[in-house]
């Protein structure tokens, strides 16, 4: 595929070259690496329309502050698409989101010019007045900025930071680009308030626009200055106002002069926390993506001409997809059911139910503390609401999971998308640690589906289940390819399955690595030893009885999750410890994710990395019975 044609941006390799570019040559800089932008994620696949929506506040930003030593920090890093090329990464950009390749978020590990990394939202100006407090203190960091979108603003912790800085009075830049749009579309009163903030003055200039458009030469510049005047004018106070800021704005995001112009002026003069309200679109320039319905947050690799992702045809549904579909079959027999998304309702699945039943499906934007707590309200006033939230953003909520449900024992169904490893968003959108942050609250039980089937009966199980909060993890991608059923049997709360029987080695499996346990059961047979395969299904309450009997019956018993160490293992040897049956007739081996995060890669290369393929499982075994392993091709081996 041709490469775009850039001959300013060729000459701009870290952000001081373009501190030496004229304003127009800024501006022509802004095209060429949109231009860039679009053609590396083409290639790559990525989150394009966020970033394509700060290519000018990327090149505006790095023109006029002085990046690395003054720290700029993104707000969500996915955005950072044009900062990379920027500064220093041009050359390695078609890596983006592969194994070896750059980081999809700002990473500080990566470049001196990511001061820190953002992969969750919400986090830039609590990370940005951190280090406008150590320059106040003498460490050499120079002005601090943050870069936040309209969706990451309307979480709590934003506000916590906003309220925490404007009471210190630092100087501290925060640029809000309010492009309407975050992941979904925004929600909440904030959103409205940013709309209604510059809507109006958006049909002022229009109106002053075609007027002064009209006038002779020698009237116009007065009249351009009245417009000036005009659209400069401010409320009485806004928000940001009464919380200490200093307000600029709102002002064209995509306007290289407006943006320098600004600026330059806030650096000059600001002598605390200031805040400029930069008004983008996302997709900004490239036609499919400002079409789109989510402005192509997240593509796979695409044809730059006609937008169309070359996404490959499923071989069976997704979780995803199923969750969505089965939990609108249930929500038609049941009109206690509800469902809870934060931002995320095509994501999690939800949207499924969302467009059938509107008033039964709530969006509480990227609030994951609020969504816990809202469906605990909900539960305890009678519904059945399945909170859907992705294994790391559910971290995010994690106090309020303790407090607000699992010691009020509420019936609230967690349902838990991007469980285990997810590929190319790499370590921090990795679902490793819930089965132990979960397993560990009293009250809870936790379930993990082995395929797609077993979601549906879990998800039955779910919503009869009002002993206590309950929560159900499935990995990213599609299912197995197994038959779906038409309805969802409800299970025995704490009670596995056998899936074959031998007598030499039991694979105990929790989840969705159930495949990888048959193929390494199969090298093992060929090894001449027999195998039992078991499915947990629970991690909390524990199979006790089906545990006892492998250990009674096998020589080796190995468990295997898509979880941190101290999960589902560790809940099996803590059994195993307190009944007294770590004697050594039966040998022991827990499996699971080591102690260290996993660098992006495909799923399988991950696990592959971690230790948990089919041969890994099938080693084990071996060493564990005491006998020399050997190599093995299975289907999930290198």
């Amino acid at each position: 595929m041709d490469r775009p044609h850039t001959p300013v941006l060729d000459n701009v390799t870290y952000p001081s070259d373009l501190r030496r570019l004229s304003n127009a040559d800024l501006a022509q800089c802004a095209n060429e690496l949109r231009a860039e932008v679009i053609s590396a994620v083409s290639e790559t696949g990525g989150h394009l329309g966020s970033s394509l929506g700060v290519v000018e506040l990327s090149v505006a930003i790095h023109a006029v502050f002085n990046t690395p030593y003054d720290k700029l920090v993104w707000d969500v890093g996915h955005q950072c698409y044009p900062h990379k090329i920027l500064t220093g990464r041009r050359a390695r950009i078609r890596t983006l989101r592969q194994k070896g390749g750059l980081s999809g978020f700002t990473k500080r590990s990566e470049s001196e010019y990511d001061p820190f990394g953002a992969a969750h939202s919400s986090t830039s100006i609590s990370a940005a007045l951190g280090f406008a407090a150590a320059s106040d203190l003498g460490e050499a960091t120079g002005d601090a900025i943050a870069v936040i979108g309209d969706g990451s603003i309307s979480a709590g912790m934003a506000y916590e930071a906003l309220n925490n800085a404007g009471d210190l009075g630092k100087r501290l830049f925060v640029i809000l680009n309010d492009n309407d749009m975050s992941i979904a579309p925004p929600v909440g009163a904030m959103s409205r308030y940013l709309t209604d903030l510059h809507s109006p003055l958006a049909a002022l200039k229009d109106i002053a626009d075609g007027v002064a458009a009209n006038l002779p030469e020698p009237i116009r510049k007065g009249a351009e200055r009245a417009r000036e005047l005009v659209t400069g004018h401010q409320p009485s106070a806004t928000l940001f106002e009464h919380l200490g800021f200093t307000y600029v704005g709102p002002i064209d995001g995509h306007n290289m002069e407006e943006l320098l112009t600004t600026l330059r002026a806030a650096k000059a003069r600001a002598d605390g926390p200031i805040l400029i309200h930069a008004v983008t679109v996302k997709g900004k320039g490239y036609s499919p993506a400002e079409l789109s319905d989510d402005c192509y947050h997240g593509v796979a690799k695409f044809d730059v001409a006609t937008g169309q992702q070359k996404k490959s045809a499923p071989n069976a549904p997704s979780y995803t997809s199923v969750f969505g579909q089965t939990l609108l079959r249930m929500a038609e027999t049941d009109s206690r059911i509800v469902g809870v998304t934060a931002a995320m309702p095509g994501g999690t699945g939800i949207a499924t139910m969302q467009k059938v039943m509107p008033k039964r499906v709530f969006d509480v934007g990227i609030a994951e503390q609020h969504a816990v707590t809202f469906s605990a309200g909900m539960a305890a006033g009678g519904l059945k609401p399945f909170c859907a939230i992705y294994s790391s953003f559910l971290q995010r909520g994690y106090d309020q999971v303790v407090h607000d449900v699992a010691l009020q024992k509420l019936p609230v169904r967690f349902m838990i998308d991007r469980a285990g490893l997810v590929g190319a968003d790499g370590p921090t959108h990795a679902g490793a640690f819930d089965i132990g942050y979960l397993a560990a609250l009293p009250n809870m039980t936790v379930m993990a589906c082995a395929d797609e089937a077993e979601l549906v009966h879990m998800m039955a199980t779910a919503a009869a289940y009002e002993g206590g909060p309950i929560a159900l993890r499935y990995p990213r991608g599609e299912g197995t390819g197994v038959e779906l059923p038409g309805r969802g049997e409800v299970l025995e709360i704490g009670k596995g399955r056998i899936i074959c029987e031998g007598r030499d080695v039991a694979i105990l499996s929790l989840g969705a690595h159930l495949e990888e346990a048959k193929d390494a059961a199969a090298a093992l047979e060929a090894r001449g030893l027999t195998v039992t395969i078991a499915d947990a299904r629970f991690a909390k309450p524990l199979d006790t009885a089906l545990v006892d009997q492998l250990m009674a019956d096998h020589s080796a018993l190995i468990t295997v999750e898509q979880g941190a160490m101290l999960g589902f293992g560790a809940i099996v040897l803590h059994h195993l410890a307190a009944t007294g049956q770590l004697d050594g007739r039966c040998a022991v081996r827990t499996m699971h994710l080591p102690d260290r995060f996993i660098d992006q890669a495909s799923p399988a290369e991950m696990y592959e990395d971690a230790g948990l393929s089919a041969s890994d499982i099938a080693n084990t075994a071996l060493a564990a019975l005491g006998i020399a392993v050997g190599k093995f091709e299975g289907r999930s081996s290198a």
